[in-house]
C-alpha cells in the first residue's frame, strides 16, 4: 500500500514508514545487531562487576584501606576511561563505528584477562588502566549504531533490549566469578575466565555486523558527511536544558545505584560473614532475575503507544527511582540478612531498568552527528560518579569512621546509608527535565 503524499512530505514520518515496510530479513538483521551488542554490553558490565566481587580479597592481599582499594579498582579505570572516551567518541561520529567497537572489545577483554596475572598493586593498576582505555570504545559506538538501525519511536524499546546485557553481565561478574574464585581458590582466576570470551566476540562483530548509514531515520537524505566538533556538541548539550537534566539524573543514578552495588558484596561479607562465592551468588542471582525482569517489564511498558511521549518516560523513571530510594536505605540500616536481601530485590530492578530509557531519551534529543560524543559525555559523567566519587567518598567516610566506631563494618554501613539518600536527587532532575521537551525536540528536528 502506498503511503499518502502528505505523509511523505515529512522526512521523519517517511523514515518511520520505511522501517514499517522493511523486509523480514532487515528486521532480523536489526535484532541480531541488538543481540550481539547486548552481549558486548554484558561483558563490559561483567568485567566491572568482577572487581566488586573480589574487592575484599584484593584489599586483604595488597594490604589496602577502603580508600586505597577504591583508588586501585575504580579510579584507575575511570580516569583513563574519561581521558580517551571523548576522542574515541569523536572518531566514532566520523568513521566506522563497528571497527572501533571490535577493536575496543578485544583490547579491554585482553586487559581483563591480564589482570589475573598481576602480582602487585602497581601491576594491577597499570593493567586496569588498559581496561579503561578499551571500555571507552564500547557503549558510545554501540548505542550510536543501534540508533541508526531503528527509527526514533522504536529506539527506547531497542535500547531496553540492549540493556538486558547489564543484568546478565552483573550476574556473570558476581555469581559466576564468585564460583570461579571458590573453585580455584584464587581471585585471579575470575579475570582469566571472564576476559577470554570478549576477544572472540570482538572478531564476531568485525565479521558479521555491517556499519549502518549514519542518520538514516532523521532525514530523507542523511548528511553523513556532516561532522560536529566537541565544542559544538558541548554547546548544544548546554543549550538543551532537557538533556542537561536527563544527563544529571542518569549521573546521580549511577552514583546512587551503581555506587551502592559497587560496595554491597564487600559489605555483606563483612556484616554477615559470607564468603566471596556466597555473597556473589546471593547478589548475582538478584542481579540476573530482578534485573532481567525489570528490563523486560520496562520494554513492555515502553512498547505501549501511551509511552511514546518522552515526558511520560521521564515521569516513569522519576517515580521508580523515588520509590526505590527508601528500600535502598533499609538494606544497610537493618541487621538482618533476610531483610537486606528482600530490600535488594526491590532496589536492583531500579538500578537496571533506567538504562535503556535513559539512553533513548538522550539519543532522541541529539542530532545524528553528535550521538557518540553526546553518549560519551553522558558516560563520562556517569563514570566519574560511579567509579571515582562513589568508591572514594564511601571509602574515605568508611576509613574516617572506622577508628571512632572501632569497626570497618559499621563504618562502611554508615557510608552506604549516606549514599543511599541520593536517589531522591535523581528524581528531581527527571521531573524537571520535562519542562523544555517541546522546544528542545524542535531544535533537534530543525
Amino acid at each position: 500500500m502506498t503511503p499518502p503524499a502528505a505523509t511523505l512530505s515529512d522526512p521523519v514520518a517517511a523514515a518511520a514508514i520505511a522501517v514499517d515496510v522493511a523486509p523480514p530479513r532487515l528486521e532480523r538483521a536489526r535484532w541480531y545487531v541488538v543481540s550481539v551488542l547486548g552481549l558486548v554490553y554484558a561483558l563490559n558490565i561483567a568485567d566491572r562487576y568482577v572487581v566488586s566481587t573480589v574487592l575484599e580479597p584484593i584489599r586483604l592481599e595488597f594490604h589496602l584501606s577502603d580508600t586505597g582499594v577504591g583508588w586501585l579498582t575504580g579510579v584507575s579505570l575511570a580516569l583513563f576511561y574519561i581521558m580517551v572516551g571523548i576522542p574515541i567518541s569523536q572518531l566514532a561520529d566520523r568513521s566506522n563505528r563497528r571497527n572501533i567497537l571490535s577493536a575496543a572489545m578485544m583490547l579491554w577483554s585482553l586487559m581483563t584477562a591480564l589482570l589475573g596475572l598481576t602480582q602487585s598493586f602497581w601491576q594491577f593498576m597499570l593493567v586496569r588502566i588498559g581496561v579503561g582505555v578499551g571500555e571507552a570504545g564500547g557503549t558510545p559506538p554501540s548505542t550510536s549504531i543501534i540508533a541508526d538501525y531503528f527509527p526514533r519511536e522504536r529506539r527506547a524499546f531497542a535500547l531496553t533490549v540492549f540493556a538486558l546485557g547489564s543484568p546478565l553481565g552483573a550476574w556473570l561478574g558476581s555469581n559466576v566469578a564468585g564460583q570461579v574464585v571458590d573453585h580455584f581458590h584464587s581471585w585471579r582466576a575470575a579475570f582469566l575466565v571472564l576476559g577470554a570470551p570478549g576477544v572472540v566476540l570482538g572478531i564476531l562483530i568485525l565479521l558479521t555486523i555491517r556499519e549502518p548509514r549514519r542518520g538514516r531515520f532523521e532525514t530523507l537524505a542523511p548528511a553523513a558527511d556532516r561532522q560536529a566538533s566537541l565544542g559544538e556538541t558541548l554547546r548544544f548539550l548546554w543549550r538543551q536544558r532537557s538533556v542537561w537534566h536527563i544527563n544529571a539524573a542518569g549521573t546521580i543514578i549511577c552514583l546512587w545505584g551503581w555506587g551502592l552495588m559497587y560496595w554491597t558484596q564487600t559489605y555483606l561479607q563483612r556484616a554477615y560473614g559470607l564468603s566471596t562465592a556466597e555473597a556473589g551468588a546471593r547478589v548475582g542471582t538478584i542481579y540476573l532475575w530482578a534485573g532481567i525482569a525489570a528490563t523486560l517489564a520496562t520494554g513492555a511498558i515502553l512498547a505501549l503507544p501511551a509511552m511514546r511521549q518522552p515526558r511520560r518516560i521521564a515521569y516513569f523513571l522519576a517515580a521508580v527511582v523515588f520509590c526505590s530510594t527508601v528500600p535502598s536505605f533499609l538494606i544497610y540500616w537493618t541487621h538482618s540478612l533476610g531483610v537486606a536481601t528482600a530490600m535488594l530485590w526491590l532496589v536492583v530492578p531500579a538500578v537496571y531498568l533506567y538504562t535503556g530509557p535513559q539512553m533513548a531519551l538522550l539519543l532522541n534529543f541529539l542530532p545524528s552527528s553528535m550521538r557518540a560524543q553526546g553518549m560519551a559525555i553522558s558516560l563520562l559523567c556517569a563514570n566519574v560518579a560511579n567509579l571515582i566519587v562513589a568508591p572514594l567518598a564511601v571509602g574515605w567516610i568508611s576509613d574516617t569512621l572506622s577508628g571512632p566506631l572501632h569497626s570497618n563494618t559499621e563504618s562502611l554501613r554508615y557510608a552506604l546509608l549516606a549514599l543511599s539518600l541520593t536517589g531522591f536527587w535523581a528524581t528531581y532532575h527527571y521531573a524537571t527535565s520535562v519542562r523544555t521537551y517541546e522546544a528542545d525536540d524542535l531544535a533537534v528536528r530543525a
